[in-house]
C-alpha cells in the first residue's frame, strides 16, 4: 500500500508490471471463458489458460480456479482430472504475475440457465468500480456491492472479500467487503486491489469442503524424503509464496510429497469453499490501481 500521494509514481516499473499482468489476464480470461461449454474438460480449460499466460509473457499467479455451482473458490483440477462441464454455473478465477507483480480476475460462465445470478455479481462489480477513488472507505464499496445484489433478490457472500495485491503476495490488506461495514480501510493513490463480488441464491456464507488441490509455502524448512525435498525446491524457486497446484509439481509421487510437507507445516492447503446451503454462487472480479482521479482497471480488455 502507498504511504502518501507524494511518493507514488504510477508510471514506475512495478505499476507497469501490474498493467502488463492485467493486459495478459484480460485476454486469457476471454479466451478461456469461450472454451467453457457442456462436455468440455475442466483440466483442458485450466491448462489452456495457464499455458496461454506463459505464451503471452506472464506466469500464473495461482492455479486456475474452476468453481462449479455451490463452489465459490479454491477448486482446481487434479493431475488426472476427468471432469467435464455440465449444465452448471461455472466461475473461472485466474491470476497472472509479471516478476511477482499481480493481477487477478474472475468471470462466471452460466451453463445452468440462471443468467440473472451471473448478472448480479457483474453489475455489482461495475457499481463498485464507480466509487473507487482515494479517500473512499472500503465499507462504502461493500455497500454498493450489497445494494446491487440485494436489488436482484440475491445475497452477497459476506465471508469472502476482495483484497490488496502485493509483491509475490496474492492477498494483502485492505480487504474489500461484499457488504456494507462501518469500519473499513481508506483507499489511497497507488493501492492495487482486486474487487470481487460473489452473489448467491443461498444464505450468503461459505465454508471449507474436504478437497484440497491448491497449496502455498508456509515457511522454510527441511525434509528427509527425496520427493518432498524435490517438491520443496521447486516451490521455493518457482512459486515462492504464491499458491500452486499439486499438478504443477514435477516430482514423482507429488501427492505424497505434499502430505509430508503439510505434516511438517512447511506448506498449507486451500480447501475448496462451498456455499453453506448448497446453492449457486456467481463471481466477477477486476484488479484496479487507485489513481488520483478514481481508478484504472488493469484487467479490462
Amino acid at each position: 500500500m502507498a504511504e502518501s500521494e507524494d511518493e507514488v509514481d504510477l508510471e514506475s516499473e512495478q505499476y507497469e508490471k501490474h498493467r502488463e499482468a492485467g493486459e495478459i489476464l484480460a485476454q486469457v480470461r476471454e479466451e478461456a471463458a469461450e472454451r467453457v461449454e457442456v462436455g468440455a474438460s475442466h483440466l483442458e480449460v485450466a491448462e489452456f489458460a495457464e499455458d496461454r499466460i506463459r505464451e503471452l509473457g506472464g506466469e500464473p499467479a495461482f492455479p486456475v480456479n474452476i468453481s462449479i455451482d455451490e463452489e465459490a473458490a479454491h477448486a482446481t483440477p487434479s493431475i488426472d482430472d476427468e471432469e467435464t462441464f455440465g449444465e452448471e454455473m461455472v466461475n473461472l478465477d485466474i491470476g497472472v504475475h509479471v516478476d511477482g507483480w499481480l493481477a487477478d480476475t474472475a468471470i462466471t460462465v452460466d451453463l445452468s440457465g440462471n443468467p440473472e445470478l451471473a448478472e448480479a455479481s457483474e453489475e455489482a462489480l461495475e457499481a463498485a468500480l464507480e466509487v473507487v477513488e482515494p479517500g473512499v472507505e472500503t465499507g462504502e464499496i461493500g455497500a454498493e456491492i450489497e445494494d446491487v445484489i440485494d436489488g436482484y433478490g440475491y445475497n452477497p457472500v459476506v465471508n469472502l472479500t476482495g483484497h490488496g495485491l502485493g509483491h509475490w503476495e496474492q492477498h494483502t490488506s485492505p480487504n474489500i467487503p461484499n457488504r456494507a461495514v462501518s469500519q473499513g480501510a481508506t483507499l489511497e493513490v497507488g493501492d492495487v486491489v482486486a474487487i470481487e463480488p460473489f452473489a448467491t441464491d443461498g444464505g450468503g456464507k461459505v465454508s471449507e469442503g474436504a478437497s484440497e488441490e491448491i497449496f502455498a509455502l508456509e515457511r522454510e524448512g527441511t525434509v528427509r524424503n527425496r520427493q518432498a525435498r524435490e517438491a520443496l525446491e521447486q516451490i521455493t524457486e518457482e512459486f515462492k509464496t504464491l499458491p500452486f497446484a499439486t499438478r504443477w509439481l514435477e516430482t514423482d509421487r507429488a501427492e505424497m510429497a505434499l502430505r509430508r510437507l503439510k505434516r511438517n507445516d512447511i506448506v498449507h492447503g486451500y480447501p475448496v469453499l462451498k456455499e453453506d446451503d448448497g446453492y449457486l454462487v456467481s463471481q466477477k472480479e477486476h484488479t484496479v490501481i487507485v489513481t488520483e482521479s478514481g481508478c484504472e482497471v488493469t484487467t479490462k480488455r
